[in-house]
């Protein structure tokens, strides 16, 4: 207990854990909000394609000399909104996801290897949008970090109500004036946002791990959709934290891999509790 104790207190002593576990906070409670909502409308693949994009967007921004992170942010956020116009009432559905993933993933195929005939430091900023960078992270980055999270929280919230009503029953949700149509590209642009902020986290890798897991956990846990938004939100930060701390002790284990690894277990363990409930 003392040596956990221990831990945890020297983990603060640091300027770079400071950092991450600040902007890693405020970035999972992001993704568990979003990711128990795609969970929610059947658009986990999504996150699988955000993660491509994030990195065809980062290079891109890196082909043209410009910051990887302007890159992440257009592309995930523009990408979201083309899916939302091309599925049915702004719900793009596994087809259309697949078919602009292809095309995303053949694109960043190319742009790879433009970025690494030109040399430079385009490979490393390559390598850190894949793999993630929040032990990286300076005073800046981690105030930006906390700033973008707080806008996806707050638009979430403004509009989780109509959003969770249109997600269980779209039907009547549109015959009451509800705009379902509207709000699938809000939502899809905040996935868009949360995906490439989370980027920065996990990596373009990992990224369908912070977003979907965290979701999946909550929905086997509880039926109630505020319940889950909040399961998910907590299991998300829960399991930043002890990725950052288990990798801080174990130096060798990447962060991102470490955060993911964390989140598996709490579904496992999540999804197996549910199968006992049934029994």
């Amino acid at each position: 207990m003392s040596d956990v104790l221990f831990l945890g207190l020297a983990v603060f002593d640091h300027a770079f854990m400071r950092y991450a576990l600040i902007a890693g906070t405020a970035v999972a409670l992001a993704c568990g909000l979003v990711g128990y909502l795609m969970v929610l409308r059947g658009q986990v693949f999504m996150g699988d394609a955000m993660g491509h994009v994030a990195f065809t967007g980062a290079l891109a921004s890196l082909a043209f000399g410009l910051d990887a992170r302007l890159g992440l942010f257009v592309a995930c956020v523009a990408v979201g909104l083309v899916l939302a116009g091309m599925g049915d009432r702004g719900r793009a559905g596994d087809t259309e996801t697949g078919i602009v993933f292809s095309w995303v993933l053949g694109l960043g195929v190319l742009l790879l290897s433009v970025v690494a005939s030109s040399g430079g430091a385009g490979g490393a900023a390559g390598a850190r949008v894949l793999f993630g960078s929040i032990l990286g992270l300076d005073a800046a980055r981690t105030t930006w970090a906390v700033a973008i999270a707080a806008a996806v929280v707050i638009a979430l919230i403004a509009i989780a109500r109509p959003l969770l009503f249109a997600t269980l029953d779209e039907a009547v949700a549109a015959a009451r004036g509800v705009p379902v149509r509207l709000l699938g590209f809000a939502f899809l642009a905040i996935v868009g946002i949360a995906a490439a902020e989370a980027a920065q986290v996990v990596g373009a890798l990992l990224l369908l791990g912070l977003l979907a897991t965290p979701g999946g956990t909550a929905w086997r846990l509880t039926t109630s959709p505020y319940a889950g938004l909040a399961v998910s939100a907590a299991a998300a930060v829960a399991s930043t934290w002890a990725g950052l701390l288990l990798s801080f002790e174990v130096p060798s284990l990447p962060p991102s891999v470490a955060i993911i690894v964390v989140a598996s277990a709490l579904y496992a363990g999540a999804t197996l509790l549910d199968r006992v409930r049934a029994r």
